[in-house]
């Protein structure tokens, strides 16, 4: 799968580039034991930290991230960041294209959904919208699934998640919403925050088949089931694929 970022000239050399998912896995993930002790059990077990599909969601696809600081205070954001010309000729600056991290949707737009927020000193609450300087172009067939970075309730905000046919429609940027969920949070989000994980998706129709199994089913349920009860690692052993992206 070959995926392809463009951006204007004057900001190849400025913009944090797209990144393989597991390249931004969490220090919280990286600190975590793999191992903690459960009164439950009487003994220690194994954390997500040893959970093959918690991790490989979190390392699947690619990470877009925030391309400048943003400083947050009192639910108020503000940035420093002086952007050359953009030019898609000599003399013509391209038109429509951001020049800020962020925008903003209006309250109205979220109303009546399980997105929308209000406090009695702000009233009803904006969602943001990241913006994007990066186009996207995916092979012919493929769609993009944009999402808040899977497993991440630690970051300040929720992304809203999309799907955007990127094969057809990439001749300009993604921009992506998000609710701000943390509104005790005052401080810094970095340059290179992760704000959207991403990964392409076939476009195609999908046939469900619901049948019972059939006593070779069975069989093989069995045995599986009691390798996986006799001990870990079956599936990280034997079923679990490692991952180009």
């Amino acid at each position: 799968m070959k995926i392809v970022f463009r951006c204007a000239p004057s900001l190849i050399d400025l913009l944090p580039r797209p990144v393989p998912a597991r390249a931004m896995l969490p220090d919280w993930l990286r600190q975590m034991a793999a191992r903690a002790p459960s009164e439950l059990h009487q003994r220690s077990i194994r954390t997500v930290k040893q959970c093959p599909p918690f991790v490989d969601a979190m390392s699947h696809g690619f990470m877009l991230m925030l391309p400048c600081d943003v400083r947050v205070e009192q639910q108020r954001f503000s940035w420093d960041w002086a952007l050359p010309p953009l030019q898609e000729g000599p003399h013509t600056e391209l038109h429509g294209h951001p020049r800020s991290p962020l925008s903003f949707h209006v309250a109205e737009q979220l109303a009546g959904s399980p997105f929308a927020q209000s406090s009695p000193e702000h009233g009803a609450q904006a969602a943001l919208k990241f913006n994007s300087f990066w186009t996207i172009e995916l092979e012919p067939g493929w769609s993009l699934m944009a999402t808040h970075p899977i497993n991440r309730p630690d970051l300040p905000f929720r992304l809203l998640t999309g799907l955007v046919e990127a094969d057809s429609f990439n001749a300009v940027g993604i921009n992506f919403p998000a609710v701000w969920t943390d509104p005790d949070f005052n401080g810094l989000l970095p340059r290179g925050t992760p704000i959207a994980q991403c990964f392409p998706v076939p476009r195609q129709a999908i046939e469900l088949v619901c049948e019972p199994m059939s006593p070779a089913h069975l069989t093989s349920y069995d045995a599986l089931a009691g390798r996986i009860m006799a001990g870990p690692g079956v599936y990280r052993k034997g079923f679990r694929n490692k991952r180009g992206a």
